[in-house]
């Protein structure tokens, strides 16, 4: 029989070290040979990303030691961070960025010599200036050649935005280690941003996405058709799809030479194809609609350069990621329309694909498994896991059961939602007692918060804490309507979305209205802090790494990448600098009246921890109880297992104090006022 005990207070297997140590997910799979290749993420090892290789025969090993960590900071977001291929004498060749000098470097995983540079060092930056920092993104071997294309992104002045991008192509042989002039640049720069490029089947086109301020990816990009030269700049370059309103976000050659894309002229993201014709205006036909008439997103929105959510077959069918919500793995035949999924337990699959012959290969995880590597033979019909696999940690009967609900916020829209209750199986609260209840708001904004196992919720359900995680008006996986509610709302939609669904749990008797709190991190911690000063729905808060004022992070407070995403989350700041102010959280200490926990990476630059300490300044003096820790070497999105045990632990302990709950087996979060 379940013990009896209060909610919050359930011992539970699932510690923070736990937790800590199954977070991130594997990323950017591909082939090289017959081998598949993928990154994954290694918390106990200072939160370095290991290559990792499948041997023919099922071993997985990792293909370089520490502190070896393949990932760029393109964008500072990063994307696909590798590439590599067997040569003609059968030897494996990887082309890979590490992190902590941004360089790239070619490796042979099977001889004996360790990994060489392929582009300069990082220049000297005193007083943490940013001139003339490369960076490399989304690696294209071209082993026929000699050389490797990619995006290189390049720093020219003094501030995060003074910084260029453009494709180039750099020597395999070495000789742009110490000579940055020896480097090719491939295109022309006139784009802010670009992704990497990709060649037609018969090598003589090149297509690649470009973007300019202040749209972001999800707005409005264009697909770029070019010609090879053989060497030197492509050449022709014009754009065949996309604008300041139509985001194309992937694009791929088929084997027939024909160009797919997907991008989203109405509602939702599609895969479209276009034929190449010399006679017909910029060089190709009109784009033809391969996927079927349904209400679902076949692309998401491009964060990282080189995400991948199709990918085309040597047979001419396209392996595809879709759906409404929740995704799934499957089988386009782009002359009828019909699309067959994968069998199987997964519900999510990630923007990463890779296809060798019959095989596709992608990363797929459900609410009782996290992301693994999953291979579907379409000659079969058969889906099995390859790598990465989960291994359920504790038993799974500790897992929480989440339900799939769309509750009614103002003006009667949907808003949808993950509810995971508290759950244990050896205890149970007293009769009439209602469980507190977390809600969780994701980052981006234009994001979306999967339906996955992750531990670090079935940390608090576990124990007798209820999570909700809130899809609000401006996620993505809804269709561009739904992500557009946004619009100019940040600060508002969001808010009051989090704040619906706590009521709503409230009132209908799954939550205690006095034990509701709210967490996030990034533009999640932004909503945290917002919900804070402009509601009293939240007994406490916990804000990760957020952004605080709007003001300041527009002007000189964060990376290229965003910094002009506020025009389209707030508006042009010349026109509505009133708007800026009056929902930036730092303005508004007065208004907080609950208990919170400020999280902080000390290396972040996306959100610097200077908002942070602008913030506390403010709230000196008020006789609010809160925390305020840092992590030495974090950055945006905490990567170390000691950060996260410390941060998990710290954030139950608010919980704890808040709501009355005894915790000994947790250290005690020392509260200020």
């Amino acid at each position: 029989m379940p013990q009896i005990a209060p909610y919050g207070s359930w011992p539970s297997p699932i510690d923070a070290a736990l937790a800590a140590s199954h977070d991130g997910r594997p990323e950017y799979v591909g082939t090289v040979g017959d081998e598949v290749w993928w990154t994954e993420p290694r918390p106990t090892e200072e939160g370095r990303r290991v290559l990792v290789r499948r041997r023919s025969d099922g071993r997985e090993e990792s293909v370089l030691p520490a502190p070896w960590n393949v990932r760029t900071r393109v964008i500072e977001y990063g994307g696909r961070p590798w590439d590599g291929a067997v040569r003609a004498d059968g030897s494996t060749l990887v082309v890979f960025a590490h992190f902590p000098d941004q360089r790239l470097y070619a490796y042979e995983p099977d001889g004996d010599g360790p990994p060489r540079p392929l582009t300069p060092a990082p220049a000297p930056a005193p007083g943490g200036r940013v001139t003339g920092t490369l960076r490399w993104a989304d690696p294209q071997l071209r082993l026929d050649s000699g050389e490797v294309w990619c995006v290189l992104e390049e720093f020219t002045g003094e501030s995060p935005t003074d910084v260029r991008r453009v494709l180039a192509s750099v020597p395999l042989d070495g000789s742009a280690a110490d000579d940055r002039a020896a480097v090719t640049e491939l295109s022309d720069g006139r784009h802010r941003f670009v992704t990497g490029p990709r060649v037609s089947p018969d090598g003589r086109h090149v297509a690649w996405i470009a973007w300019d301020h202040p749209r972001m990816p999800w707005d409005g990009t264009e697909l770029l058709l070019g010609d090879t030269a053989g060497t030197g700049a492509f050449t022709g370059v014009r754009t065949v799809a996309g604008g300041p309103e139509e985001a194309v976000v992937q694009a791929d050659w088929a084997p027939d030479g024909s160009l797919l894309y997907v991008s989203d002229p109405g509602d939702w993201w599609q895969l479209n194809r276009l034929r190449l014709d010399p006679a017909a205006p910029a060089g190709v036909r009109a784009p033809v609609r391969l996927s079927p008439a349904v209400d679902e997103e076949f692309g998401g929105p491009l964060w990282k350069i080189g995400l991948q959510w199709f990918r085309p077959m040597a047979d001419g069918m396209i392996a595809v990621v879709h759906g409404k919500g929740a995704t799934a793995l499957g089988i386009l035949d782009p002359e009828t329309g019909q699309l067959a999924d994968a069998a199987g337990p997964w519900t999510e699959w990630a923007a990463t694909l890779a296809v060798r012959g019959t095989r596709v290969i992608g990363v797929g995880a459900s609410p009782r498994s996290a992301y693994e590597i999953v291979e579907l033979d379409t000659a079969t019909g058969r889906a099995r896991v390859i790598g990465s696999a989960h291994d359920d940690p504790v038993d799974p009967v500790y897992y929480p059961e989440p339900q799939i609900r769309t509750f009614t916020g103002p003006d009667d829209r949907e808003i949808h939602a993950h509810i995971y209750p508290p759950h244990s199986p050896g205890h149970s609260a007293p009769g009439e007692e209602l469980p507190p209840y977390v809600v969780w708001a994701h980052g981006g904004p234009t994001s979306h918060a999967p339906l996955v196992l992750d531990l670090e919720i079935a940390y608090f359900t576990s124990r007798g804490i209820g999570v909700a995680e809130v899809n609000y008006g401006g996620s993505t996986g809804y269709g561009r309507a739904y992500r557009e509610r946004l619009r100019e709302q940040w600060g508002v939609v969001d808010v009051e979305d989090c704040a619906a669904v706590a009521r709503a749990l409230a009132d209908e008797g799954t939550a205690d209205p006095a034990r509701l709190a709210i967490r996030g991190g990034s533009a999640g911690g932004w909503t945290s802090a917002a919900s804070l000063t402009s509601t009293d729905v939240y007994a406490c808060g916990t804000v990760i790494y957020p952004i605080l004022d709007l003001s300041s992070w527009v002007s000189d407070g964060t990376h290229d990448f965003e910094s002009r995403y506020l025009e389209s989350l707030v508006g042009p700041f010349a026109e509505v600098p009133g708007r800026y102010r009056e929902r930036s959280p730092i303005n508004h200490v007065d208004r907080i009246t609950a208990p919170f926990l400020l999280l902080q990476g000390l290396d972040d630059v996306i959100c610097p921890p200077v908002q942070c300490e602008r913030f506390l300044a403010q709230l000196a003096g008020r006789g609010i109880p809160h925390a305020y820790i840092t992590f030495e070497g974090e950055g945006h999105g905490f990567r170390r297992a000691d950060t996260m045990v410390r941060a998990l632990e710290a954030e139950l302990s608010l919980y704890a104090q808040t709501f009355g709950i005894s915790r000994p087996d947790v250290p005690v979060l020392e509260l200020e006022k």
